[in-house]
């Protein structure tokens, strides 16, 4: 690991632990939603990537306030081909309704909480990724690994702002967002 990013991770850990307590994120369950531009891309080093939609909705149970569960579901509808005229006939797709759990670890800064996100989870739709590495077409039940980099943000650090990807190791491929999200309280 390289000085600069052994830094960040002890500023990041120190951040973490010292913070005091007023204005954190609260203990409690919640509902989130959040919607972006959705992106796809190969896991090849091809400079073949697609946009499109994302939405998603979370049940949120916050342990602690830097711990939180979060059950998912959503889709994401991306696809794009080459820039290059060479390459015109490449292409990426992703329609996919997403189902699945995940974990957050935030750092409870007032009003500003960076977080990181990772989980499980298992998409329904349908996938292409035809590049000149790869040609993986697959329908139906694929598992996914979701992981989030964001910051939660307000007095309650209910909205969200983050890049969110689902990795789909049998498609050689991964999708994902850039999205802002909103979560209520329920209790």
């Amino acid at each position: 690991m390289s000085r600069h990013y052994a830094g960040v991770v002890v500023v990041f850990f120190f951040m973490l632990f010292t913070t005091p307590g007023a204005a954190q994120i609260e203990e409690g369950t919640y509902v989130g939603a959040s919607v972006g531009l959705g992106l796809v891309a190969p896991e090849d080093e091809t400079d073949i990537s697609g946009s499109g939609f994302y939405a998603q909705a979370e049940y949120i149970l916050n342990l602690t306030n830097w711990f939180g569960v979060r059950p998912y579901a959503g889709f994401v509808i991306a696809s794009g081909t080459s820039d290059e005229e060479a390459m015109k006939d490449y292409n990426m797709k992703s329609n996919a309704f997403l189902l699945g759990t995940k974990v957050r670890v935030a750092a409870p800064i007032p009003y500003v909480a960076p977080f990181i996100e990772l989980g499980v989870g298992v998409s329904v739709g349908s996938f292409e990724t035809y590049t000149p590495l790869t040609e993986v077409r697959k329908n139906g039940f694929l598992l996914h690994v979701p992981y989030s980099l964001g910051v939660a943000v307000g007095r309650r650090h209910q909205v969200d702002i983050k890049f969110t990807y689902y990795h789909h190791p049998s498609a050689d491929q991964f999708s994902g967002a850039f999205a802002g999200g909103f979560s209520f309280k329920l209790d």
